[in-house]
């Protein structure tokens, strides 16, 4: 009897122990991220969730809303309006983006190497416009490009002259181009700077030892230090090129005729949605715009890392 009591109050085994041991620290480990898990499965997946079952669905004239499986899919891909506003965003990427973040990593060079005088001002005035919000951006730019109110209009009355409408339909990408070169400068400068201020100072040392001038310097010490962030900027602006939906929605009150509502693909979904109320469509070519999105800053990041 003694035998058998004395077995009963043993400890487990050791692998018993361990076993118990990982399921306490995985109980404590999902306590702890489980509230992160619920509002990303509540504000990111189901949405996601929720735009692909719709994108599932037609609502039709005649029997109401329908399954349609990937009905919407082809005819997005097929959809000109859709092309349209999409080949425009690529042109709008493959110019505004290496721009803005040249001028960016220029101000940050200039802003590093010590010899800029009022630095600190000059990097809070550049970063300064990207504390503005992008409607009241718009809005003000707006209004600056106005011939007949803005100071367009007024240059044009003081002087006599014709200067060419900012929000023409030949001009009006490009003037949604400098508004958001504007705003996203002094972000990405921060971006850049921040990255160069990490840079070991005994790689400097050595390059003053070995006679490097400055361009010498900026070519074979900093751009290479700061690779990842000069590509980590550029995914956030492709993805945001593709986001483009502000800037376009408000001037197109100014400038109906120059910026249509299919001018982006989100500004195309948007009317879809709340001017058409095709919802199943609007969601489908979100769906898709979303998918090419990815598509895109998943190579650019492959590229961007790849050494050599």
């Amino acid at each position: 009897m003694t035998l058998l009591s004395t077995r009963a109050t043993a400890a487990p085994p050791p692998r018993a122990r361990a076993r118990l041991r990982f399921r306490k620290e995985a109980f404590v480990g999902w306590g702890f991220v489980g509230p992160f898990v619920a509002v990303f499965a509540l504000v990111f997946l189901a949405p996601i969730g929720y735009a692909i079952y719709l994108s599932l669905f037609q609502n039709r004239l005649i029997g109401g809303t329908s399954f349609v499986g990937l009905d919407n899919y082809g005819e997005a891909l097929t959809d000109p309006r859709f092309w349209d506003g999409l080949t425009r965003v690529g042109m709008f990427l493959l110019v505004q983006v290496p721009v803005m973040l040249g001028i960016a990593l220029l101000v940050a060079l200039a802003i590093d190497s010590g010899r800029l005088y009022g630095k600190t001002f000059f990097r809070v005035s550049v970063f300064l416009p990207y504390a503005v919000p992008a409607v009241v951006a718009s809005l003000i730019w707006g209004f600056m490009y106005g011939t007949q109110f803005g100071l367009v209009g007024n240059i044009n009355e003081a002087l006599g002259v014709t200067l060419p409408n900012p929000l023409s339909p030949s001009l009006a990408l490009a003037s949604i181009g400098n508004i958001v070169t504007w705003e996203f400068v002094g972000y990405n400068m921060l971006i850049f700077y921040s990255a160069l201020k990490v840079v070991p100072s005994s790689l400097y040392e050595a390059a003053a030892i070995d006679g490097a001038g400055e361009w010498r310097v900026v070519w074979s010490i900093k751009l290479p230090a700061i690779r990842s962030a000069v590509v980590i900027a550029t995914i956030f602006s492709i993805i945001g090129s593709f986001q483009l939906f502000n800037e376009p929605s408000i001037l197109q009150k100014l400038a109906p005729n120059a910026i249509t509502s299919d001018f982006t693909p989100n500004l195309y979904t948007y009317s879809l949605s709340f001017a058409g109320q095709q919802h199943n469509y609007a969601a489908t070519v979100a769906i898709v715009m979303g998918v090419i999105t990815a598509i895109i800053a998943y190579a650019v990041q492959l590229r961007g890392m790849r050494k050599g």
